[in-house]
């Protein structure tokens, strides 16, 4: 780093610390007391009751009636999930200043708060799709163990606003991915895995709305820095969690497949890529920003006419061939 970047990227962590109070006022509005909170288990049979076999007896039949290419998607959603310790791991270092696990501070304390939500959502993923016995659990289990080994990079360059517009975007982007799952779901006749995901979605939406209210408050704070950040990210492209899924010793790229799958069945599209960012352009209300140095008006009209740039590529793409994944189960049940 020159000398003039070196003191743009001390200033965005000043800006960052100076919002320590305001991370700590979100943890309590925001996010939930772990004793109020939904857990997997009020989803799940409950293995202590009489009647346990029985409750997973319906849960199979449940199941057992979904494609295979939602059952998918749900696999890559799960995954992506319990990455988690990646994800912890990758905010502390960026954001928790004295690096003391148990800190007080607002985004120390933030980070804890948030990753114990995000947590539940990989465990009733896992246990839901472990009893529906619709996956080789083996080889689910085997794409975790490499995601987690492979590790998480967002390409944020260590930069926390990148980091913040990066998490702003994932979180809308997972909850679209819930949603879609629970709606096809419910088509397919299983209304206790739709309300699962809609339960998911719930928590990513208010997870969304936190981040996209401290990235509003950098755009006060440092207007110039924040579209800057906002612009480099954006032309990189935000790429989902989990693509170091893959060992890169498959013949086929594994996350590449996923992808694929959540595009042709309306889970996660390039349509929905182009509307989240014109979302996030009009939250932070990019259009109408002032107080910009030279140079900045160029990203804000390349941001503000970037979703409809996606809406063109959405327009040509093709629907992807059908793609079977190898977490698939071929066992066959009779109830």
């Amino acid at each position: 780093m020159n000398t003039r970047e070196l003191d743009e990227y001390h200033n965005r962590f000043d800006v960052i610390k100076s919002m320590d109070d305001l991370v700590s006022e979100a943890v309590e509005n925001k996010l939930m007391n772990p004793e109020e909170c939904w857990q997997p288990q009020d989803f799940l049979p409950d293995m202590e009751k009489e009647d346990a076999l029985e409750q997973l007896k319906k849960l199979r039949e449940r199941a057992a009636n979904i494609p295979n290419s939602v059952i998918t998607s749900l696999v890559g959603n799960m995954i992506t999930e319990e990455a988690l310790p990646s994800y912890q791991t990758y905010f502390s270092l960026i954001f928790n200043e004295d690096k003391e696990v148990t800190s007080d501070k607002g985004w120390a304390k933030w980070a804890r708060a948030w990753t114990a939500e995000e947590n539940r959502h990989g465990d009733l993923l896992n246990k839901y799709l472990y009893m529906s016995g619709r996956c080789d659990m083996k080889k689910v289990e085997q794409t975790i163990h490499r995601l987690i080994y492979n590790g998480f990079d967002p390409d944020t360059e260590k930069d926390p606003y990148q980091s913040i517009i990066y998490t702003s975007f994932q979180e809308r982007a997972t909850k679209i991915s819930h949603v879609n799952t629970g709606k096809l779901a419910d088509k397919a006749g299983d209304h206790v895995l739709s309300k699962i995901c809609k339960q998911i979605a719930g928590d990513e939406a208010r997870h969304e709305n936190a981040y996209k209210s401290f990235m509003a408050e950098i755009f006060k704070k440092d207007p110039n820095g924040a579209i800057a950040a906002f612009e480099k990210m954006m032309r990189k492209q935000i790429s989902m969690p989990a693509i170091l899924m893959d060992d890169q010793k498959s013949e086929r790229n594994i996350f590449i497949d996923f992808s694929a799958i959540t595009q042709k069945i309306g889970v996660y599209t390039t349509w929905d890529y182009a509307s989240i960012i014109e979302h996030l352009v009009r939250y932070w209300k990019i259009e109408t920003l002032t107080g910009l140095q030279d140079g900045f008006s160029k990203a804000q009209d390349y941001l503000c006419k970037l979703s409809e740039r996606y809406r063109r590529i959405a327009e040509r793409m093709k629907v992807p061939e059908d793609i079977k994944l190898h977490w698939l189960s071929h066992a066959k049940f009779s109830f």
